[in-house]
């Protein structure tokens, strides 16, 4: 849960989404806890490919139609599923969002990091490229301020990532299709979320444009990178408070008030929300099975 970690230990936050939903948090194929290396033999899937596993997933665990939240990449991937399988979502949160093609700047820089990658590995420099692009400059610290912990934290999951498999996934990402025209027809309700130091912020504000503004909203934080659910999940609190009633959604009532939120929840131990405080066993889904004839 590393883009969602700032969210789910923020204990008003917590408690609205823990109360309202049952969490399923779905990682690239390669990027979960412990994952192996994919071999390089393997095809590198396509965003459609991705977003068809997620529909696996689903079928999978016997779910119907869900609530999405996706941060960058993940926004995008989430999108794409939505327009494919309508059906299947109820609404969208999206952090930070894509929906266009890169632009030359951002195929070019992504494949210095591909190059980067495949050659050294997740080396210092590569970090700090990535590091640019999730947070803000005001958390990522200078010469006379520390970074962060969400930094530091964000600095110790990137190391023990598999080089080959960000590898893939960024080839899927960089191969990436505009998916403008798509979003006209979609009519689930949409929440996004943009930090003004994000380098997304653009298209963030271009996939609002394109949307049905009966059923989407923007909220643009300040001060803050893409990982608005890591920097500033505060910021979050009352706008998905709004959204989810419209789904008939509130939060405990019996939490005493707060001034940042209308109903704020005892604190609650992170350590709570582990998966195995929660009953939980969590191993990766083999969602494709080649069988030889």
């Amino acid at each position: 849960m590393s883009c969602f970690q700032g969210l789910f230990f923020c204990p008003e936050a917590a408690s609205l989404l823990l109360h309202n939903f049952c969490i399923y948090h779905i990682s690239p194929p390669g990027h979960e806890l412990g994952a192996a290396s994919i071999s390089l033999d393997d095809p590198v899937p396509s965003a459609d490919d991705l977003a068809d596993q997620i529909l696996e997933v689903l079928n999978f665990f016997g779910l119907g139609a869900v609530m999405c939240m996706g941060v960058t990449a993940g926004a995008y991937i989430l999108s794409l599923f939505a327009m494919k399988y309508r059906e299947r979502v109820l609404g969208l949160i999206l952090v930070s969002p894509l929906c266009r093609a890169p632009s030359w700047t951002e195929w070019f820089y992504n494949k210095v990091i591909s190059n980067m990658l495949y050659f050294y590995g997740m080396c210092g420099l590569l970090k700090e490229c990535l590091l640019q692009r999730y947070f803000s400059k005001e958390v990522r610290g200078s010469a006379e301020v520390p970074e962060s912990d969400i930094v530091q934290a964000c600095r110790k999951l990137l190391e023990e990532r598999q080089s080959s498999n960000v590898w893939r996934f960024l080839q899927a990402i960089n191969r990436r299709p505009d998916i403008t025209e798509g979003l006209k027809s979609l009519r689930c309700r949409t929440l996004i979320f943009v930090g003004d130091s994000s380098p997304f912020h653009s298209e963030a504000l271009h996939m609002t444009s394109k949307l049905d503004r009966r059923y989407s909203a923007l909220v643009e934080v300040q001060a803050c990178g893409s990982m608005v659910t890591e920097e500033q999940p505060h910021a979050m609190l009352i706008p998905m408070e709004y959204f989810f009633m419209g789904y008939g959604l509130y939060r405990p009532c019996h939490f005493s008030e707060s001034p940042r939120s209308p109903l704020s929840p005892s604190c609650i131990s992170p350590e709570l929300l582990s998966p195995e405080s929660m009953g939980l066993k969590l191993k990766p889904i083999k969602t494709r099975v080649s069988l030889g004839l």
